[in-house]
């Protein structure tokens, strides 16, 4: 589903990856890690097609309306409720049956009772779980996570990694983390990104 040959990527003078190869298939989860600084946001940015590689090829299976990338950017909108956000997301992609996914991941995410609150009045971890909603929302079939557990509380953290074992099985998952161990027991395979 998405392979990585020689990535590398450059600003200017300043060089972010260099080399990095990787292959990952439905049911892969692909575990990225390494110090800030290593590149891990902009390998993922990469994958997502969100940005480009100076050099070496890749690969996606994929189109880009089948990639669900989470980023530090929870890209909702602070003046709109969740219900609003998750509406228009959900036009955006064409979601079959919108409304009823919308409340059901709304209600999956702990988000049901807040659903007609500004999102500007939610906290840091209640966007964050709201983000991860507008990610599943279009069912993709491969997942991009750039620490999805920031500003997660337990019970946050406990709902992420229930929809994660329910994911694994028939997506493909790439996901950087900070605390590898939180997901090892997904993990199909692991990266370790150097500083550069």
């Amino acid at each position: 589903m998405l392979r990585a040959s020689g990535i590398g990527k450059r600003f200017g003078e300043r060089r972010v990856l260099r080399g990095v190869d990787l292959d990952l298939a439905r049911g892969g989860f692909l575990v990225v890690t390494g110090p800030n600084g290593s590149g891990k946001t902009t390998l993922l940015r990469i994958c997502a097609g969100l940005a480009r590689p100076t050099e070496g090829e890749l690969e996606v299976e994929v189109g880009r309306g089948e990639v669900g990338y989470l980023g530090h950017d929870p890209l909702v909108y602070r003046e709109l409720t969740a219900l609003e956000n998750l509406d228009l997301y959900g036009r955006l992609y064409r979601v079959p049956e919108r409304r009823e996914r919308v409340g059901m991941l709304l209600e999956r995410f702990g988000l049901w009772e807040a659903r007609h609150d500004r999102v500007g009045s939610y906290s840091r971890g209640m966007t964050q779980r709201l983000a991860l909603c507008r990610v599943l929302l279009h069912d993709p079939a491969l997942l991009v996570l750039d620490e999805p557990y920031t500003a997660l509380d337990a019970e946050g953290a406990v709902l992420l990694d229930a929809q994660l074992e329910e994911l694994r099985a028939e997506r493909a998952l790439l996901v950087s983390t900070h605390d590898p161990e939180r997901v090892e027991r997904f993990a199909t395979a692991h990266l370790g990104l150097a500083a550069a």
